[in-house]
Order: structure tokens, then C-alpha cells, then sequence
């Protein structure tokens, strides 16, 4: 059953062949650092609170910065290393000189005296992580934790990107995967203050802070990108009259189904403003974007995720391929999947199928590598 309605999508069948599709790798994560506060006053899950300083906030910067110009990071892999940063030195530029004296002469926030460890995520030069000159240098600090084919300590040790399927693991468990601390538990300590930090310290709203519900003024998308990861869906069902699986009325299916695994990331198809994010009638989720693609304005609709799996909110700019949510099946739903809609002239106006929709505009990633960013491949 789940093989037939692939037959008919020869046509098109670039769209859903892992083989062709690279957007789980080549995605940027469309985070945009804004203003650095003089202070932040944050608290943790167990109820601390503390305030951090404009040198800390400025580290927090290089971390969110690096991590959104890494294709594959996204939102959820910057919010991960501003655990871990917060975690193992407080965001604080660590030198050791008991182990390096050397280490001192660089610009520093303080003393760290645990085994060889340096720098912001305490990365030691022991366990091949960097020479005490490139770990010294937040920027190479942020870049080695995220890892990934282009990172400086790639293939070992370990980064995020290399580490499988984080995307799914809790956040915390993330964070131990790739500091391998001898106390795992501590960085679920701090997932709020990094959320406090990321969305403090950065613009979720295109740049400008502008945008809300309505908004017309939405510039022409440069990219357009498929909404799954490679090699994590299946197509289920395509747009049309069918026997609907629950009722069993005959019905129009308003759109494309794809089959992934509960929690998959969903991405924006292209640039765009979200006009709704939320829990339709309470209990089917749903985030509708609307874009301007070849001129034209056209929306794009995403449905069935859980509550929980909605991560943008109506009013914010979001960018082609940004992490928006994750895959669910709330609402009139037999099991995870996206429920993808396309509506040329705006949400209001009728959707139409997206499958020859898309081929006919072209998916990143369909006719050559895409360039530009570390993690990519052909």
C-alpha cells in the first residue's frame, strides 16, 4: 500500500529520492544574532537565578553566530551548545595554567583548573579536540562542537553533527554525546537559561522585528526547500479524491502525506512570514507561512504536529529550510506524518498538488551539489 502511490510519481520522482536530496545536511539555520545586552538575568530549571554579564552574552553571540551559518545546526543544535557552554564554564573563556601556562597569555575570563580542560566548553587538548592556540579561540571552540565533515576535528572527537540522530535525542543527552562528561545529568539544569539567551539575543522576526499575522510586505524567497529530511519519509498519499482511512466517506485530500518517524524536523519550503501556529480547533497542529515565489504570493501549510512540535509562532520571518516543527499526528491522523499543503494566491485561496507543483519550480539540491556551507554533499 505504501509503495503504490509511487509508481505514479515517476515524473517527479527526484522529489522523494533520498539519493538526490540533500536539504538535511545543507540547510542553514536562518538564526540571526540581534543586540547583546549588557546584562541577562536568567534562571535555571531547579529555580537558581543569576545574572549574566555583556562578556558572557558576547560568547553566547560567537556560539549562536557560528552555529547559524553551519548548514544542519539549526535552532535546536545552537540552543544544545549554549547548554553545554553554560554548563562546563558559564560561558566563560577558561585558560588553565596549572596544565598550560601558556594558556594565560590569551584573552581569558578566568583560571579553570579541571585537567587540561580550556575555553568555553572545556574542550581539552588531550583528547584531540585542539592545540591550546586553537582552543583559546571561541570561534574555534564553537565550530568543534558542532563538528560535522568540515569541522576542525572532524572525524574525532565527535561533534553534534556527527553524532546520529540528535535531532531526536533530549537535549541534554545531546550535549553529554558530545562533551562526554563524567555528569550527564547537569546540562538539563540549564535548557531554560539557553532558551532565556537564544531568544533574547536573537531575531525571530526576519531581521526587523516587523513582521505580524497579514503582513504583505514579504520579499521574494531565494530558495525553496523540501520540508523532510533526507531519507527520513515515505510518501503515503497524494492529493486528490480518496476513501478517506477514518471515516471511510469518499473526500477530496487537500494535500501530500509523507510517513516519518514521530519527532522528524519539518522545514520551511521557501523564505516567508507565519501567519498561523497553533492547534486548530484545539487539537490538530498546524503552522501556515506565506511566501512569495516567482512573484506570485503562495502559502504553504504544515499539519499534524503535536503541540510540542511547533517551534515558530505567528508574526515571526522565518527562512527556506529553517527547523519549524516537528512530525506528529494530532488531529484526524492515522500516524506520524506531514500533511503538506500548497495555496498560489495566499491560505485563503483553494490548495492545489503539490507534487507537480514543486517539480516544476525545483527543490535545492535536485541538479547539482548545493554549495556554500560544510555538511554538504552530492
Amino acid at each position: 500500500m505504501l509503495l503504490a502511490p509511487m509508481l505514479g510519481l515517476l515524473s517527479i520522482g527526484v522529489l522523494v529520492n533520498p539519493a538526490v536530496l540533500n536539504q538535511g545536511n545543507c540547510i542553514a539555520s536562518g538564526v540571526i544574532l540581534g543586540p547583546i545586552p549588557d546584562s541577562l538575568e536568567v534562571t535555571m530549571k531547579d529555580g537558581y537565578t543569576f545574572t549574566l554579564n555583556k562578556q558572557q552574552l558576547t560568547h553566547a553571540g560567537t556560539i549562536i553566530t557560528v552555529g547559524g551559518s553551519i548548514p544542519g545546526v539549526g535552532r535546536d543544535g545552537i540552543l544544545i551548545a549554549l547548554m553545554a557552554a553554560l554548563t562546563e564554564s558559564t560561558l566563560r573563556q577558561l585558560a588553565n595554567t596549572g596544565t598550560y601556562p601558556e594558556s594565560g597569555e590569551y584573552p581569558n575570563d578566568g583560571n579553570g583548573s579541571d585537567h587540561d580542560s580550556l575555553g568555553l566548553f572545556q574542550m581539552r587538548p588531550q583528547s584531540g579536540w585542539g592545540t591550546v592556540a586553537e582552543l583559546m579561540d571561541t570561534s574555534y571552540q564553537a565550530r568543534a562542537f558542532y563538528g560535522g565533515p568540515d569541522g576542525p576535528n572532524y572525524p574525532s572527537p565527535r561533534g553534534l553533527l556527527d553524532i546520529p540522530g540528535w535531532q531526536q535525542m533530549d537535549k541534554g543527552e545531546a550535549a553529554q554525546a558530545v562533551e562526554v562528561s563524567a555528569y550527564p545529568d547537569r546540562y538539563q539544569n540549564y535548557e531554560p537559561v539557553a532558551r532565556t539567551i537564544l531568544d533574547t539575543l536573537t531575531l525571530r522576526s526576519g531581521g526587523n522585528g516587523s513582521g505580524v499575522p497579514g503582513d504583505t510586505n514579504i520579499p521574494e524567497t531565494s530558495r525553496l526547500v523540501f520540508p523532510l529530511p533526507t531519507g527520513s519519509y515515505v510518501h503515503t498519499s497524494s492529493f486528490g479524491p480518496r476513501i478517506d482511512p477514518i471515516t471511510g466517506e469518499a473526500r477530496l485530500h487537500a494535500g501530500t502525506d509523507w510517513a516519518a518517524p514521530d519527532g522528524t524536523p519539518i522545514f520551511a519550503l521557501a523564505d516567508g512570514l507565519v501567519t498561523y501556529a497553533g492547534m486548530v480547533d484545539g487539537y490538530s497542529g498546524q503552522i501556515t507561512i506565506e511566501h512569495t515565489i516567482g512573484g506570485e504570493k503562495v502559502a504553504t501549510k504544515y499539519i499534524h504536529m503535536w503541540a510540542h512540535g511547533i517551534h515558530v509562532t505567528a508574526g515571526d520571518r522565518v527562512t527556506a529550510g529553517q527547523h519549524i516543527g516537528d512530525v506528529g499526528s494530532s488531529g484526524h491522523s492515522t500516524g506520524p506524518h506531514l500533511h503538506f499543503q500548497v495555496h498560489p494566491g495566499g491560505a485563503n485561496a483553494p490548495a492545489v498538488d503539490a507534487e507537480p507543483w514543486l517539480a516544476q519550480r525545483g527543490i535545492e539540491g535536485i541538479d547539482a551539489p548545493v554549495g556554500g556551507g560544510p555538511g554538504c554533499s552530492t
